[in-house]
């Protein structure tokens, strides 16, 4: 099994820049696999900022659903591959395909782990930290969030949680 390194925080925690550093540790060239989709004036400049700062030996795959189908087809191709994040994965599924398609794709993802040659940096936000949300779709998300993040740390082989821009380590 390649090394799969789950990193979470909540929200501008330091979290994919932490991650960054961690994929930095391999020789270019390294994988991409982003998850979000520009879909306005915001997200697209946000997008813009990541992939300037990430630079040169970087390749980035955009893949918003088939995430474990893209690291199948990739496995191989990088030194490493960082996934950034399960969170928009998780919006994205909830949204084109329903509440009951994201826990099965993200047990997909965990079974595929020991598969992997590739080894992986993964991104997800905690949401769980907050009130109870008053809407039923965001307590719908945060629940499916959660259960996601358990299910990925229980088969990482590192956890991470960053707070203030500060990692700390959780497992391995």
């Amino acid at each position: 099994m390649s090394k799969i390194v789950l990193v979470t925080g909540g929200a501008r925690s330091g979290k994919s820049r932490f991650a960054e550093e961690l994929a930095e540790e391999f020789p270019p060239q390294r994988g991409y696999l982003a998850t979000s989709e520009a879909r306005d004036d915001e997200m697209a400049a946000r997008i813009s900022r990541h992939r300037a700062r990430r630079g040169d030996g970087w390749v980035t795959v955009e893949e918003p659903i088939d995430v474990t189908v893209a690291l199948r087809a990739n496995d191989g191709l990088f030194s490493v591959t960082l996934v950034d994040c399960i969170t928009l994965w998780i919006s994205n599924i909830l949204f084109k395909e329903g509440a009951e398609a994201v826990l099965p794709r993200v047990a997909e993802l965990a079974a595929s782990f020991p598969t992997l040659a590739t080894p992986l940096v993964i991104v997800t936000n905690e949401v769980g930290m907050g009130i109870v949300p008053e809407h039923p779709l965001a307590r719908t998300f945060r629940d499916l969030a959660g259960e996601a993040n358990e299910m990925l740390a229980a088969k990482a082989g590192e956890v991470y949680v960053t707070i203030s821009g500060l990692p700390l380590k959780l497992k391995g």
